[in-house]
């Protein structure tokens, strides 16, 4: 039998806020109407978004649980304002066949609270091996966080050519690394900017944009000046952090990050290439470590925590009249479904019922105290950002007023 709802509110609709009455039929949006006066319905308070997607997280579950689980990942996620995560594959065993996927899909399932889809990882040798249900791939072109890079030739390669799901590229090329890795002692953020600088990102989207992959993104772009040679099929990442924050900040290790921040003058660009709508995807690389991986900036590990601010910091701009409504709709929201081939991101019929109430007048500091993630160290501590009020995920609320009010339901995405 199916499961019906009526809801009333404020809602994004075809451009901009609309007093509507939604239907959701089994946790799809079934009908659509202007609202009447007297009508029926649960009334959702605010303004209503469609549920924000982060297509690029890493939740270290399993292997690293240490940092972070799926079921702290997911949470700090719903309360952030995203209804739907893709958690990458570079766990401390790689996602890198059909046995690890099954064996990850296995211990996440019923453990998170938002919807999710799980990456593999394709590093050029594993193609015939990789999970057919997995509904995106990650590739390397340069060594990160527990991966080595790819092992193969790009543009003989044929998973490039014949593949149709979407491939995330870390778009840092693996011998221009090696070629610039000269200061082992790292004494401040610009010098791991010169360990990584923006040509090995150049470099690596100059081949990007000659593979024939009919869903290729370039990931966390961090000099938007590079993005000059991409083809136009060819999507464009981009995260908070590499556009409200640089090299010349005090952040210390929990600034440091692949690929590194940039000096304030690139940093400037990639935020206004962002206001211009020229971003397809807004992600947050969530990459959390525990404090000890970050005790020093020599050798500590890369990577900033971002899945519950991302929204949160794009929201208070909003407020602010300094980033323009649709340009966080549909980076945040829109773009990320249609890539992906979600039934999300928009208010619509057909799309899952994944609603963010926020009210504007609450803006504040953000206090790293609250956030939910195992180490909520964040250079973004003391931002202006506004927090949702109130999560739907396909219809069921999972935050209200601020606070957790469902267990983990969300459900996996595979193709």
């Amino acid at each position: 039998m199916s499961e019906m709802q009526v809801f009333t509110g404020k809602f994004y609709y075809e451009n901009g806020f609309q007093d509507l009455t939604i239907d959701v039929t089994d946790g799809v949006i079934s009908k659509i109407r202007k609202f009447q006066k007297g009508e029926y319905g649960i009334p959702i308070e605010g303004a209503v978004f469609p549920g924000f997607v982060d297509v690029h997280v890493h939740f270290r579950d399993p292997g690293e649980t240490e940092k972070e689980d799926f079921k702290s990942g997911s949470m700090s996620a719903a309360f952030g304002g995203t209804t739907t995560v893709f958690d990458m594959p570079n766990n401390s065993i790689p996602i890198t066949d059909y046995k690890q996927y099954d064996r990850k899909k296995s211990i996440v399932h019923g453990r998170s609270y938002v919807d999710y889809g799980l990456y593999s990882l394709y590093d050029g040798t594993n193609r015939h091996m990789l999970a057919n249900e997995s509904p995106a791939f990650k590739v390397f072109m340069g060594e990160s966080t527990n991966s080595n890079g790819f092992n193969g030739d790009y543009l003989t390669d044929s998973f490039f050519q014949t593949m149709e799901k979407p491939i995330l590229f870390h778009t840092e090329l693996a011998s221009c690394l090696e070629a610039h890795r000269k200061k082992e002692e790292l004494n401040t953020l610009a010098d791991h900017d010169a360990n990584r600088p923006p040509e090995c990102e150049r470099k690596a989207m100059e081949i990007l944009s000659k593979l024939k992959a009919k869903k290729k993104i370039a990931g966390h772009v961090s000099d938007w000046d590079n993005t000059g040679v991409l083809d136009s099929g060819t999507s464009k990442e981009m995260t908070p952090h590499h556009m409200l924050l640089d090299y010349s900040m005090p952040l210390g290790a929990y600034g440091k990050v692949n690929p590194p921040l940039r000096d304030p003058l690139i940093t400037r660009k990639n935020f206004q290439a962002f206001l211009d709508g020229k971003v397809d995807i807004l992600s947050s690389d969530h990459a959390p470590h525990t404090e000890r991986d970050k005790e020093d900036l020599t050798h500590s590990k890369s990577g900033i925590i971002g899945v519950e601010t991302r929204i949160p910091l794009m929201l208070a701009l909003v407020q602010k009249k300094i980033l323009p409504l649709d340009v966080l709709v549909n980076s945040g929201s829109k773009n990320p479904s249609l890539i992906y081939g979600l039934s999300k991101g928009q208010i619509k019929l057909g799309c899952h019922a994944d609603f963010v109430s926020v009210k504007f007048s609450n803006l504040e500091r953000l206090n790293e105290d609250r956030l939910h993630s195992k180490t909520p160290i964040t250079p973004f501590n003391g931002f202006q950002v506004i927090f949702p009020d109130s999560v739907f995920v396909r219809g069921q609320e999972v935050i209200s007023k601020r606070e957790l009010v469902e267990e983990p339901r969300g459900e996996i995405i595979e193709s």
